[in-house]
């Protein structure tokens, strides 16, 4: 599970089976044609208890920001922009490949999206993929102010409605630091994981929110 492969290998199956087991896949560049795979120690989380914090200003925007939101209206759209180089790295994670591999994947409703509109125009979101009550966060976009993280605020207000008990975030960085992100040891995460995929859980998405 854990060799090097041709990114044209990875079929929806075996994306699930590899996160089922903690294991999840990224390219070494846009071009690349193979991927690699990764299990951190320690592993990031969000917790989806009230440990997880929105700030003041935060909670304003997601009530009165002027954003509609949906969930899954354009899944090859979000994963396209998240792959998008950022100003400081012209490379990306995200190949062309693996954006077609979660693209079936969604289309096997297993890889979600939330997305961010203003003015018909999205400008923010955010991709993971579901597997029972277990969230895998992969990346996420913005092209307006805090977009993505009102997306990430309605994904835990889901998450919680849904029943779902792991929000995986992979690794910590800067942007999810002010969430209460935390870093647990790699087996903690997959004992947590074991539970919450065997979860009787369904995404069951609302079209809109917002």
């Amino acid at each position: 599970m854990l060799a090097r492969m041709r990114v044209e290998e990875l079929t929806p199956e075996l994306l699930l089976e590899a996160y089922r087991a903690g294991v999840f896949p990224m390219a070494r560049g846009r071009r690349s044609s193979h991927v690699d795979w990764y299990c951190p120690d320690p592993r990031a989380v969000l917790p989806l208890d009230d440990r997880f914090r929105v700030r003041r200003s935060l909670a304003k925007r997601v009530r009165h920001g002027g954003f509609c939101i949906t969930f899954d209206a354009c899944f090859a759209e979000v994963i396209a922009a998240c792959a998008e180089p950022r100003e400081d790295d012209a490379n990306t994670w995200i190949s062309q490949g693996l954006q077609a591999a979660y693209v079936a994947l969604h289309e096997h409703s297993h890889a979600h999206s939330i997305e961010a509109w203003h003015d018909n125009e999205l400008v923010g979101g955010l991709y993971g993929v579901a597997v029972g009550g277990a969230f895998c966060g992969e990346s996420m976009f913005s092209r307006a102010t805090d977009a993505s993280q009102v997306c990430l605020v309605h994904l835990v207000k889901h998450l919680r409605k849904r029943g779902f008990t792991l929000l995986d975030t992979q690794f910590v960085n800067p942007h999810l630091e002010q969430f209460g992100v935390v870093e647990i040891p790699r087996d903690e995460y997959l004992r947590r994981l074991a539970l919450a995929i065997d979860a009787d859980v369904d995404w069951s998405m609302p079209s809109t929110d917002g």
